[in-house]
């Protein structure tokens, strides 16, 4: 298997992340560290998290697995800050006060001493970016922290960190976590070519488009256990009719090419210019198993081509930036 840098630290990485988004919700603890378990000894060494995954279950499942098996050592763990952990007015945000706070709190849930890549969930525009960049500083001091990095931020707010960093010597941002799939390609316009300007890693998440590429969605009548159904609101307003037309073409093409349609959603993400690693996030461990073998792949041209035709680079027929305030064009 070949890592790869993340970003322009020394830091190597597999070319697969493992997502814990589905931990406790609604993958149950005992399979979840099995997922983990099997994800490390297959090479997989950048575990994911966030600090509100089910009200922050899924840190406390990863922390109580790393400590059964003694992998810490052997993994990067990241986790990302930002949304409310409580109803106080400085209970969310990326303050000074929230930071601190709440990395403290990370810590506590993932029985650790540091956090290898502490990411800000979201942007903000309440706090200045040098209250941010001095607070994620502090922290790396410390120990508690040893990268800082972004997830869905528009491409001028990564900028405007390394610049203020560059210019204050602040900690500098060492990757981005956007979302980043075949439906939605529209982080090809700025965010790769900023991170690939200013050396920083891309680790997309929802690289199969929440299932639809997968084929689960046949219509805009939801499977019952699918996300869409379960869990409604922004996730319900992710799959269209057009994304569900491409997905089902996408089902086709995978299998002409002996893939299984999960393989090349993620093979198409692995290898598409600037990125560093997708975060998988499988429910069960079957489906962590027919993904592994994507470490090992290459996405040749002419697949890479017959993707492009679905849907052409920078554009758009499902939106997955709608958890983003900034991101101003919508799928029509």
């Amino acid at each position: 298997m070949e890592y790869r840098y993340l970003g322009r630290t020394g830091v190597k990485i597999s070319p697969l992340a493992l997502g814990s988004a589905n931990f406790a919700d609604p993958t149950p603890e005992e399979e979840a560290a099995q997922i983990i378990d099997r994800a490390i000894d297959a090479g997989i060494n950048l575990i994911d998290s966030g600090n509100t995954y089910a009200n922050g279950e899924s840190e406390r499942i990863i922390g109580r697995a790393l400590l059964k098996n003694g992998n810490r050592d052997q993994v990067l763990l990241s986790t990302k800050v930002h949304y409310p952990v409580g109803p106080g007015p400085n209970d969310s945000g990326n303050s000074r006060l929230h930071l601190t706070r709440a990395c403290r709190d990370c810590l506590k849930r993932l029985q650790t001493d540091h956090i290898d890549l502490f990411q800000l969930h979201r942007h903000s525009n309440d706090t200045h970016i040098e209250e941010t960049l001095g607070a994620l500083t502090d922290l790396v001091r410390r120990g508690m922290v040893n990268y800082v990095g972004s997830s869905t931020h528009p491409a001028w707010k990564i900028q405007e960190a390394i610049m203020y960093s560059e210019l204050k010597g602040y900690v500098r941002l060492v990757s981005e976590q956007p979302p980043y799939n075949l439906l939605d390609r529209r982080i090809e316009n700025e965010t790769v070519p900023t991170c690939q300007t200013n050396g920083l890693g891309i680790l997309p998440w929802s690289p199969m488009a929440m299932g639809i590429l997968s084929g689960r969605y046949e219509s805009m009548d939801f499977p019952r256990d699918s996300r869409a159904s379960l869990r409604g609101g922004i996730y319900a307003d992710r799959v269209t009719i057009r994304g569900i037309e491409v997905g089902k073409r996408f089902v086709v093409l995978a299998r002409e090419k002996g893939l299984t349609p999960s393989q090349l959603a993620i093979l198409w993400v692995k290898d598409q210019p600037g990125i560093t690693a997708p975060l998988i996030g499988p429910r069960t461990l079957a489906q962590l198993e027919e993904l592994l073998p994507v470490m090992d792949m290459r996405l040749d041209d002419q697949t890479r081509k017959a993707c492009d035709e679905l849907v052409p680079p920078g554009s758009v027929v499902a939106n997955f930036h709608n958890s983003a305030t900034w991101m101003k064009m919508r799928v029509i």
